[in-house]
């Protein structure tokens, strides 16, 4: 049961990621799952565990992490295109 809330808390941090860059629209679920997952592990790994947790992410870090994650993706796909 762990990891299904694991899979949603992630998909949320993803989609609040992807509206803060406004790149939100052109990701999917399955997208927003990861980088709500990968930035989630970056953010906590740069800026700790700290402030509100939920499902084992700390939120606020969470969010910086995926935030990256999400502008660096579109960077290299802008890049590419």
């Amino acid at each position: 049961m762990h990891w299904i809330w694991v899979l949603i808390v992630g998909a949320i941090i993803g989609a609040i990621a992807g509206a803060l860059t406004s790149h939100g629209k052109s990701m999917g679920c399955l997208a927003n799952i990861i980088a709500g997952l990968v930035g989630s592990s970056l953010g906590q790994a740069l800026l700790g565990n700290w402030g509100p947790q939920l499902a084992g992410m700390a939120i606020i870090p969470s969010i910086v992490g995926a935030v990256i994650i999400v502008w660096i993706v579109a960077w290299i796909v802008g890049k590419t295109s």
